[in-house]
């Protein structure tokens, strides 16, 4: 099963949001610092309810520190962006990718998307729409990574 990476979240009720997509699929969450919250930060809890025991989070404290593991574990490393250079939709999924996603206010550092082994975007059909929000951005590329690895199975 693929993996989410949230390098630099901002917003604690997104993350609590992930976290618990993450516990009902069962997928790990890699939280990347700096984050714009405590762990303990009560609405981080909220958001996430009682699931935080479900969920197989890691947290790293850099993006350097993240990348190692991730190349010492393999897998690739696809980055989710505004400004990545293939539809999600005409991505193939693996079972060991790592799903990389941004702050909601910046998205991924460029320093970040050279690193990936590949760049995906949302479509998004009205321009005056820059972004989704990120836990739907999340939910919207984790589930289709589940249904596409459903087919191949």
């Amino acid at each position: 099963m693929a993996r989410i990476v949230l390098v630099h979240p901002q917003i604690p009720p997104n993350t609590g949001n992930i976290a618990r997509t993450c516990a009902a699929t069962e997928t790990e969450l890699h939280l990347v610092a700096p984050l714009g919250f405590e762990i303990s930060d009560r609405y981080l809890k909220r958001a996430g309810l009682d699931y935080w025991p479900h969920v197989k989070l890691t947290y790293h404290q850099n993006i350097e520190s993240f990348i190692q593991t991730a190349r010492e574990k393999g897998g690739r490393l696809i980055g989710l962006s505004v400004r990545g250079k293939q539809n999600y939709l005409e991505c193939q999924f693996q079972s060991d990718d790592w799903l990389l996603f941004g702050s909601e206010t910046d998205g991924l550092p460029p320093e970040v998307l050279q690193q990936c082994d590949l760049t995906c975007f949302i479509t998004m059909a009205s321009p005056s729409v820059r972004s989704l929000n990120l836990s739907v951005s999340v939910s919207v590329i984790l589930f289709e990574s589940i249904r596409q690895l459903r087919i191949k199975n």
